[in-house]
């Protein structure tokens, strides 16, 4: 015999179930709707790179009635696409580099070592953050001037070795590591440096891929910097300066130039994102040390 009492239970529980089961559906249709949202104008570039320029100008939104890669053909004959990736290359590939050899022995230091005045460095370093970078930028072209870097790869990457918000987000994950393995290394005659290199760095994987991520698309993506310093010389132009050159030079009935540009150069930056998200959400997410 069914009682009152496991009546009421089946019905609370299938209550419970029908209620954690609407929830789960609308957090997927809450996902899938900001995932469209996102990835929306991706495809809208995409697309548009494979359609006639006439078509783009009369029907932008919608699907290619036939596919042409007369924009790509024509990107690769006129923007010397090999010249600007290899200036784009030499400075974003530099600047990660510097920035993730100097930000992290930076942060070991901030995080691990003891020393008068470590904290009040700290806060000083942060408080930059607060200036508008717009601030430096007479006095800092007015020095690359002076040093005759102008028009020179060296005047975008000396000053971008360092980034204090980078030096943050890797002092923020190093004070995560234990100090007890630190000391051990230490006792077992490892110096500051060996620590560095094989108790810190192996552990801090996926800032540092982070780090590598941020800074290469920043540096990638940087139009005033080489407009401000390399605009007189277009062998060392990258591919935001080629970029804007042939917009500004191509018609509207070949618009689909244009897109095929834009997509050839965003694709890099969205392959290098997919191969390095693992660590990229690690280090944003807080997961534990491995």
């Amino acid at each position: 015999m069914v009682t009152r009492s496991q009546v009421y239970g089946g019905r609370f529980y299938r209550a419970l179930k029908i209620r954690k089961n609407l929830s789960r559906w609308i957090a997927y249709f809450i996902l899938t709707l900001g995932g469209g949202v996102v990835v929306y104008p991706f495809f809208y570039m995409v697309m548009n790179s494979f359609k006639p320029g006439p078509e783009i100008l009369h029907a932008p939104m919608k699907l290619p009635s036939r596919w042409v890669v007369t924009g790509y053909i024509a990107v690769w004959r006129e923007l010397q696409v090999p010249l600007l990736f290899r200036n784009s290359l030499i400075l974003a590939v530099s600047i990660t580099l510097l920035n993730l050899f100097f930000d992290s022995l930076a942060a070991y230091a901030l995080s691990k070592l003891r020393f008068p005045g470590r904290d009040t460095l700290f806060n000083l370093m942060l408080a930059t953050l607060m200036i508008p970078g717009v601030l430096f930028l007479i006095p800092t072209y007015v020095i690359m001037y002076r040093l005759g870097w102008v028009g020179h790869f060296r005047s975008l990457i000396i000053p971008a070795s360092i980034s204090v918000y980078n030096i943050f987000l890797m002092k923020q994950f190093m004070q995560r590591i234990p100090d007890e393995l630190i000391d051990a290394a230490r006792i077992d005659g490892c110096g500051e440096l060996g620590v560095y290199f094989r108790i810190v760095l192996p552990l801090s994987r996926p800032v540092l891929t982070t780090v590598a991520i941020l800074t290469f698309m920043g540096s990638w993506n940087d139009f005033f910097g080489p407009l401000l310093y390399l605009m007189e010389d277009p062998s060392k132009w990258t591919v935001q300066l080629g970029l804007q050159y042939f917009n500004t030079s191509i018609p509207g009935e070949n618009a689909e130039q244009i897109w095929a540009a834009t997509t050839a150069i965003t694709v890099p930056l969205v392959l290098l994102y997919f191969l390095l998200q693992d660590q990229f959400m690690k280090a944003f997410a807080g997961m534990r040390l491995k």
